[in-house]
């Protein structure tokens, strides 16, 4: 019989659907990956979806893939892995009332902006630790409530994400901590859902189930799933959830040293025993979740970045033929510090606080997109710095390295200069899919192979470079 050491990780981003298998040592051995984008809702077009059920479709066709390319005897287990906050209600029968309403959708704007008809916002950032983003998943819930209440009537349960594809692979519905953790709807503290916060919106709590852990067994793929997807029937489900967690938890971070996940969003996080929710962490912008492991919490802060850099590529350099970030960074290479005079405020999401929306200053009749790319990147390291400076005061700690993940961690420009603005080494690790490794080391202890997800994590090669700020 093959030793099984293999695990199968879905992870759905806001860009793109993955299938990945990976070994214990944290080596690719297959992988997939389709685009992926919300739509529109089929009931109000102005708004935004995500549509699971094609998103499956995608992942069962990564899944058989992978799977046809790898031993299957060696698979140990599966797991799945998204972006926070968002989910939908389900029946008892595990049908979904409502497509689910993605981040990226505008109805939640103005129930955020109103939210204190429900609850103050101190006292909810004070109860949840989430800073209060226009996206959090309280907002949804409160649309439902507002706008189709009786949804909320006939449902049995509301479902994140990644809960969501393990019910197609198991027919059981269950919540894992870390997406919990993303909602504005928990406690820290008490590791769980706030029936404070739940009582105030009117949602009941039992409609969430029983949060588990990550490194749950969930349960099993069905005979169904794995027609669809080529995973062995009767494999292990295991429970993992934010991908932002994993992520830290997969740069082999350990407690204090700061870790960049750099994707669409930068989000600066540091794994502390401790954590504080009063009005100087909201006025420092710093939001409080959940670590994979009970007892330790990620301090965060975050920003939109590789988002906006897509933005450029799209608006400046579409007709670039070949590999356009190549071009981009070599161009803005040779572009002196300061771009020239160019500036860039970064708020394209709306999250500086008085903000007016992303802009750019100082442009000529001479100014470049390579400047322009290069101020969209210093603009990006003074937000790291700043975000680094609000967790140290939060934390009460001083920062000695920044671990940077993700896929804007391939970009070595914007790496140099993270490193020359902090005035601080950046660390690159070999493992560039620190989020599916993570989740991944989770698997691997659930299904008997490592006694904890840290043990399996010591058995990982992380290989580094590190960019050393350089003096002025």
């Amino acid at each position: 019989m093959a030793y099984k050491d293999i695990v199968i990780v879905y992870d759905c981003g806001a860009t793109n659907v993955r299938a990945i298998a990976i070994d214990m040592k944290g080596k690719i051995l297959a992988s997939g990956s389709l685009p992926n984008n919300s739509v529109p809702d089929p009931f109000f077009p102005e708004f935004r979806i995500w549509d699971v059920t094609a998103i499956w479709a995608g992942m069962c066709n990564l899944s058989k893939k992978v799977t046809s390319s790898i031993d299957p005897e060696r698979i140990a287990g599966t797991t799945v892995t998204t972006f926070g906050v968002d989910g939908t209600l389900f029946d008892n029968n595990g049908k979904m009332l409502y497509p689910v309403i993605s981040w990226q959708c505008g109805r939640t704007k103005p129930v955020m902006a109103d939210i204190g008809r429900y609850i103050p916002l101190r006292d909810l950032y004070s109860e949840a630790g989430v800073l209060p983003f226009t996206f959090n998943t309280i907002n949804k819930l409160i649309w439902f409530r507002e706008n189709r209440p009786d949804l909320i009537g006939s449902s049995s349960r509301f479902l994140f994400m990644p809960s969501i594809f393990a019910l197609f692979l198991t027919g059981e519905m269950a919540n894992d901590t870390t997406m919990a953790g993303t909602s504005m709807l928990t406690n820290p503290g008490a590791r769980g859902f706030s029936g404070t916060i739940l009582d105030k919106i009117g949602f009941p709590a039992e409609k969430f189930g029983t949060i588990v852990e990550p490194g749950t067994m969930i349960g099993r793929v069905t005979r169904k799933a794995s027609e669809e997807t080529g995973l062995p029937a009767g494999l292990p489900v295991v429970a993992t959830g934010h991908d932002t967690q994993f992520a830290v938890f997969g740069s082999g971070a350990g407690r204090y040293q700061p870790v960049l996940s750099s994707g669409t969003w930068e989000i600066l996080m540091v794994r502390a025993s401790g954590f504080s929710t009063g009005e100087e962490q909201l006025s420092l912008g710093i939001t409080t979740e959940l670590d994979p492991i009970p007892g330790l919490y990620n301090i965060g802060k975050q920003w939109i970045a590789s988002g906006i850099i897509e933005w450029i590529r799209r608006s400046f350099f579409s007709n670039v033929p070949g590999d356009v970030y190549e071009d981009m960074i070599v161009g803005a290479s040779k572009v002196p510090e300061g771009s020239n005079g160019v500036r860039i405020i970064p708020d394209f999401c709306g999250e500086i606080e008085g903000g007016t929306g992303g802009q750019i200053h100082g442009l000529t009749m001479g100014s470049t997109r390579y400047e322009i790319f290069r101020a969209a990147l210093e603009s990006l390291a003074m937000n790291l710095v700043s975000a680094r400076l609000a967790l140290e005061n939060a934390g009460g700690f001083s920062s000695e390295s920044i671990i940077c993940v993700g896929g804007g961690s391939k970009n070595r420009l914007w790496n140099q200069l993270r490193a020359d603005y902090t005035g601080l080494p950046v660390i690159i690790t070999g493992q560039k899919e620190t989020t599916v490794l993570g989740a991944s080391l989770f698997v691997q202890s659930a299904c008997g192979n490592s006694p904890s997800p840290e043990e399996a994590r010591k058995e990982v090669d992380y290989r580094t470079e590190v960019f050393e700020p350089r003096l002025s």
